[in-house]
């Protein structure tokens, strides 16, 4: 069975103690879970559309697991905290067995 990606690409952050907040709440959530952190951090070098957007890479066993993980209630807590303070690109990505 493949493992499976959250990747999120945070293209703006405009309230960066809402985004702390998530981050004390979601990282807890995300390993209990499961999830491994793989890369958190803005991009070392951009190309092609030129962001270098802050970016996090989670890995986690199975698609489901990342499914269940973002609709879980601790993870869904950790949202409510972010509000709107961010605009981000988010995808569950399966990979290749």
């Amino acid at each position: 069975m493949p493992k499976a990606y959250i990747i999120s690409s945070y293209r703006k952050i405009s309230d960066p103690e809402k985004l702390a907040a998530y981050a004390k709440l979601a990282g807890p959530a995300i390993m209990a879970a499961g999830g491994r952190f793989l890369a958190r951090g803005v991009a070392a070098k951009a190309m092609e559309d030129g962001r270098l957007d802050r970016t996090v890479i989670i890995e986690f066993d199975t698609l489901e697991a990342a499914m269940a993980t973002y609709d879980s209630a601790p993870y869904q807590e950790a949202l409510v905290a972010l509000g709107n303070a961010v605009e981000r690109d988010m995808r569950v990505v399966e990979g290749v067995a």
